[in-house]
């Protein structure tokens, strides 16, 4: 074996690997090639969409669907290459053609490659030695086995992508459509009776938590982004980071108290913030601050809208509350800030409580 077909083995040994951790280990940020690859496909769309302004998002809406042609095709080419410089010595001696002469090139090469990924026999190129013949055997094996893994791997991708899409579609569709967390809770609790909202905040657990090991398993849904906002992950993952927020800070603990100590909230608490801290931890999100005085001062505008909100329902709500809800608000906001603001969406797409003066946060 050549230094040439060393480098081309090692090759094909190297992507083998990458598709192995990225479709079988299925775990974010484990790949060896592929997280590098689709990150630097993202920026270059990023880039390339800065210069359109508020239509940038449109641009972005394409991400995801780019991003996975783009990691097929690397894939493709990466076996392909190594497999050329493996065939191009023997090009003209143990790999000819039925008849004419043989081209030693690299591109001819690739071409043989290319053919014997698929196709036992490598099209017009037949192998004439037993050590190619059986190299054309592996090859074609190498070809067929990743194509069916990725086939399945991207089925699998675009069923929890869906599954994504429903769970923020079901919040927008409990918030009435207005993304309003204040609403929402209203809605659960119809004359302020707490019996009701246990059980359809619970439903949303399981989704939820299929949401985040989905992305989990699946890193590539992290550049599927929609130009609807509410199929935001920061979106939904606001609204229910507000909800269970102001459960806790705007309710009557005495009349509310099973609903704020329920099993639920806590879930949807801690699932969501997962669920946004694997975003925030193998996606390329910027670095805010939090906490400075304006954002606080919007967040009590925002607490004292949904107060007025939930009071005109029929809930019993605290005043009292105001300071605990900014707190808490601080606990999660940049981070629901910093996804929105890598995905391309702005605040007030997210944060939509605008009602009596109250402003969206930015972190």
């Amino acid at each position: 074996m050549t230094l040439e077909q060393g480098l081309g083995a090692a090759l094909i040994l190297l992507f083998l690997a990458d598709v192995f951790l990225t479709v079988l280990y299925a775990r974010a940020g484990t790949g060896l090639l592929a997280p590098r690859w689709t990150r630097a496909v993202w920026a270059a769309l990023r880039a390339g969409a800065s210069p359109f302004g508020r239509r940038r998002g449109a641009i972005f809406s394409f991400a995801g669907p780019m991003i996975v042609v783009s990691l097929i095709g690397f894939w493709a080419l990466g076996l392909t290459f190594g497999a050329a410089l493996i065939i191009r010595p023997e090009l003209g001696t143990a790999i000819r053609p039925a008849s004419g002469d043989t081209p030693t090139d690299l591109v001819t090469a690739m071409l043989v490659a290319g053919n014997s990924l698929s196709i036992v026999g490598g099209g017009d190129y037949a192998p004439h030695s037993t050590a190619t013949r059986i190299l054309f055997l592996i090859n074609s094996l190498i070809g067929a086995s990743v194509l069916s893994l990725v086939l399945s791997y991207l089925v699998q991708v675009y069923s929890a992508l869906r599954e994504r899409n429903a769970l923020a579609l079901t919040i927008d569709l409990m918030t009435d459509g207005t993304g309003d967390a204040a609403v929402m809770l209203a809605r659960l609790m119809p004359g302020g009776e707490p019996g009701n909202a246990a059980g359809p905040l619970g439903n949303l657990v399981p989704s939820l938590a299929a949401t985040k090991e989905a992305h989990h398993f699946y890193p590539l849904l992290f550049y599927f982004r929609f130009d609807d906002p509410r199929y935001a992950v920061s979106r939904f993952g606001f609204v229910l980071l507000d909800l269970v927020t102001l459960i806790d800070t705007a309710l009557d603990r005495q009349r509310y108290a099973s609903l704020v100590a329920s099993a639920p909230v806590a879930s949807l608490r801690r699932g969501t913030v997962l669920l946004l801290e694997t975003f925030d931890s193998h996606f390329p999100t910027p670095g805010h601050v939090d906490g400075r005085p304006a954002a606080d001062q919007s967040a009590r505008r925002s607490f004292m809208a949904a107060v007025r909100t939930l009071a005109k329902a029929g809930l019993a709500v605290r005043d009292d509350g105001a300071d605990a809800y900014v707190s808490g608000r601080r606990a999660w906001n940049a981070l629901t800030a910093r996804v929105a603001s890598t995905m391309g969406y702005m605040m007030i797409e997210i944060d939509r409580r605008t009602a009596d003066g109250a402003q969206p946060v930015v972190a």
